[in-house]
């Protein structure tokens, strides 16, 4: 497939903004239950709910530029009952709006407790972080089932893309949180640093089992069955037109093998091993500009992750179609 970078920014975009907003509940989640020291004020959980937000908005504006009709975009949420585009469509506002209630009972000093249970105080941010969870879980999986759902792209219909979109995106969004607390509550970088680095190794095995899945997989089609003829001596010398056409721009990205090959391996460093390396140093060192580095190197290699995810995905098509004139 070519990859669109609108999609690419969208799902890497969001997929940070779920995870940062799940790293602060998460930590206010311990705190509460007296697992942390629970010395965080409101701004804390405020300011790092407007990033979530903002990153989850700037996915949703980068989402319009590969749509041909911008204004026709609220009609994608009509197909809710059998579309995991329009349960996408409608969960991410939803989502977004409930972050950005959990940032302002924080910000604006609203959270008050509603109910003890034994020795916790059940909080409102506590049930509007709940309900914004769930929300971000069922985002994941209607994220990653877009593509999953594809029976006919092989290479995304597995369990694994869904995994993958989940544990990606909770990933970098805890190394985010690693980075934003060494500017505003130092004594969690350990915190956040540990959970990231569970969560970068935990994907790193479910990203390569689906690579070397992929890599295993076998076309149900072939140019025989593309064409309707049963000749075993078949073979494509030419597109049958002057040039290229909607289907060799839109089902195939264009790049050499040395390139594909290259961005595979591009981001497997830059997602995974330099962040658990960098990770595991300022978990014992911990410095502002290091982490910064961590979660831009992160960021970079998710957008030659998803490039390469994209790509990848070998459309029926394209068996017919190999020989571009």
């Amino acid at each position: 497939m070519h990859p669109a970078f609108s999609v690419i920014l969208l799902t890497t975009l969001i997929g940070m903004g779920q995870g940062l907003f799940l790293a602060l509940y998460t930590e206010q989640v311990y705190s509460s239950l007296q697992v942390l020291d629970a010395s965080r004020d409101g701004q804390f959980y405020g300011i790092g709910s407007a990033i979530a937000v903002v990153l989850l908005i700037a996915g949703l504006l980068a989402s319009f530029f590969h749509l041909g009709h911008p204004e026709r975009a609220w009609r994608s949420a009509a197909m809710w009952r059998t579309s995991w585009l329009s349960r996408e469509v409608i969960l991410l506002p939803g989502f977004i709006f409930f972050v950005f209630l959990y940032g302002v009972t924080h910000l604006f000093g609203l959270d008050t407790t509603i109910m003890n249970i034994g020795a916790v105080a059940v909080t409102l941010s506590l049930v509007l972080g709940m309900i914004a969870t769930a929300l971000g879980f069922l985002l994941f999986v209607a994220t990653g089932m877009i593509y999953a759902c594809i029976r006919f792209l092989q290479e995304w219909h597995t369990p694994l893309t869904v995994i993958n979109y989940l544990l990606l995106g909770t990933a970098s969004g805890f190394t985010f949180a690693t980075a934003y607390a060494a500017y505003y509550a130092p004594e969690l970088v350990s915190f956040y640093a540990g959970w990231a680095i569970v969560l970068t190794s935990t994907a790193l095995i479910t990203r390569l089992s689906s690579l070397i899945r992929n890599k295993r997989l076998k076309p149900r089609s072939t140019l025989q069955s593309a064409i309707g003829v049963r000749h075993s001596g078949i073979s494509q010398q030419a597109q049958g037109s002057m040039g290229g056409s909607f289907n060799t721009r839109e089902f195939f990205h264009g790049k050499s093998d040395l390139f594909f090959k290259s961005i595979k391996y591009i981001f497997l460093v830059m997602v995974f091993l330099i962040p658990i390396i960098l990770l595991a140093i300022s978990f014992y060192q911990p410095s502002k500009m290091l982490l910064l580095s961590t979660i831009t190197v992160q960021y970079i290699g998710l957008m030659a992750e998803r490039w390469f995810f994209f790509a990848q995905a070998n459309h029926p098509q394209n068996i017919y179609y190999q020989t571009i004139s």
